[in-house]
C-alpha cells in the first residue's frame, strides 16, 4: 500500500506510472451486485445490523460453503465483518494469546505477522522459499512447530506466489497440525481464481476433527471485484465466531448494511463475471510470466491462481541503475519507481528478500509497456 501511494502521488503530479501493486481486481463491480447496493440506500436499509452480519447473508455464506467447500457449517457459525482482514484480525484475536506463536510460511501475505504482533503473538517465518513452487512442506512445518505454536495460517492460493496446494499436499499439513493440537486459518480469498484445470480443496472439509480446529476465510472482494465494498466472512467452530462476534461488536459494531446487501447480491446471483475475469486473469498471467522470463536476470514460475507473479530478481541486486546502488528487494523497487515509473512491491514485505511482486490485475497494454521499462530498466545495471 505505501509503494502504491508513493506511485499514486506520481501520477497526481503528471508522471505515466505503471503500477502493478495493489491486489485488485481491475474490472468494475458486476452492475446487478451495484444495483443491490444502491436498491438498499433507496429502501432506507443504512442502520446497524446484527454484529455478526445480516441473517440472510450468514445464511447465504452458510449454503456457499456447504456447496462450494463441502464444510457442515450452519449460519451460526459465520461471522461477516469489514473485508477480509478485519475477519482474520478478529479470528487471530479470539485464539491468539501473548506469548504465542503463529506459524507463517513464507512467502506469505503482509498482513499476518502484523496482525499477529497486534494480539502480542510472535510471527515464525517458516522459509519456503528454496523450493521452486515455494509450497509448505510436512518436513518444514513439523520442524516448526514448538510448544508455544498455537496456530497455522495456510494461504491457497497464495498471495504474493499463487501456488495452490492439492489436496495429497493439504492433507498432511493439516495431520501435523491437527497432532501439535494447533489452530489453522485457512485464507481462501482467492478461491475462485485458479487456473490450469486446478481444483479448490478446503481443509476445513477433511472430517470432524478438522472442522472443530480449522477457521475457513474468504469474501467478496476478489472474486467479484468488490475490494471498496469491504465484505469478508468467516466459518469455524461456534464458540470461536461467538467470540471473534464479541469482539466485532465493541471494535466496529458490525459489517457496512448497504455492502451486505451487495455481497448477498453477490454470492445469490448470477455468475458470469467470476468466468469472464478468471479467464482474463489467465490471459495476463501467462503474458507477464512469459515476460518476465525474458527479461535477463529475471525469473518466474508460472502462478497457479490469484493474480500476483512472484519473481525472482536476485540476480539484478549488487548493482547501480541510475544513481541508485541496489543490494535489496525494497532498494530495487525504488529504483524501478524512479528510474522507469513501474510500481512494484518488494519481496522482503512477504517474508522473502530478492523477490519482487508484480500484480497482473491490470490490462494486457499495461503489462506489454511495464515489461518493455523493466527491460530497459535491466539492462542499464552496472
Amino acid at each position: 500500500m505505501a509503494v502504491d501511494a508513493r506511485a499514486r502521488q506520481l501520477v497526481r503530479d503528471g508522471v505515466d506510472v505503471v503500477a502493478f501493486t495493489v491486489g485488485e481486481p481491475d474490472f468494475d463491480t458486476p452492475d446487478h451486485i451495484k444495483e443491490a447496493g444502491c436498491r438498499a440506500i433507496r429502501d432506507g436499509f443504512t442502520k446497524y445490523t446484527a454484529p455478526a452480519g445480516m441473517p440472510e447473508l450468514r445464511a447465504a455464506v452458510a449454503r456457499k460453503f456447504r456447496t462450494d467447500n463441502a464444510l457442515d457449517c450452519t449460519p451460526e457459525q459465520v461471522l461477516v465483518s469489514n473485508g477480509g482482514k478485519q475477519t482474520i484480525y478478529m479470528i487471530l484475536l479470539a485464539l491468539v494469546q501473548p506469548g504465542d506463536q503463529v506459524l507463517l510460511p513464507a512467502p506469505y501475505w503482509v498482513s499476518y505477522a502484523d496482525q499477529a504482533r497486534m494480539c502480542g503473538a510472535e510471527p515464525v517465518a517458516i522459509d519456503c522459499s528454496t523450493d521452486p513452487d515455494m509450497k509448505l512442506t510436512p518436513d518444514r512445518l513439523e520442524a516448526a512447530c514448538t510448544d508455544r505454536a498455537r496456530l497455522l495460517v495456510l494461504n491457497s492460493p497464495c498471495n504474493p506466489t499463487g501456488a495452490v496446494l492439492t489436496e495429497d499436499e493439504l492433507r498432511p499439513l493439516v495431520e501435523i497440525a491437527l497432532a501439535h493440537d494447533l489452530w489453522i486459518l485457512s485464507d481462501e480469498i482467492y478461491e475462485k481464481l485458479i487456473y490450469d484445470g486446478l481444483q479448490h480443496v478446503s481443509p476445513a472439509s477433511f472430517g470432524r476433527r478438522a472442522m472443530e480446529k480449522v477457521v475457513t476465510v474468504n469474501g467478496v472482494s476478489k472474486t467479484y471485484a468488490m475490494t471498496g465494498w469491504r465484505i469478508g466472512y468467516a466459518a469455524g467452530p461456534r464458540d470461536v465466531i461467538a467470540a471473534a462476534v464479541k469482539l466485532q461488536s465493541n471494535l466496529s459494531s458490525g459489517p457496512n448494511s448497504m455492502a451486505q446487501k451487495a455481497a448477498l447480491e453477490a454470492l445469490t446471483g448470477p455468475q458470469a463475471s467470476v468466468d469472464r475475469m478468471r479467464e482474463a486473469f489467465d490471459r495476463r498471467r501467462r503474458l507477464i510470466v512469459d515476460g518476465l522470463n525474458a527479461i535477463p536476470g529475471v525469473r518466474c514460475a508460472m502462478p497457479q491462481g490469484a493474480f500476483y507473479a512472484f519473481a525472482d530478481c536476485r540476480a539484478l541486486l549488487g548493482k547501480t541503475y541510475g544513481d541508485h546502488p541496489v543490494d535489496n528487494s525494497v532498494e530495487l523497487c525504488e529504483a524501478l519507481l524512479d528510474q522507469v515509473h513501474v510500481a512494484a512491491v518488494p519481496g522482503i514485505a512477504f517474508g522473502v528478500d530478492g523477490y519482487v511482486r508484480f500484480s497482473y490485475a491490470t490490462s494486457e497494454q499495461t503489462i506489454r509497456r511495464g515489461l518493455e521499462r523493466l527491460a530497459r530498466f535491466a539492462a542499464g545495471g552496472r
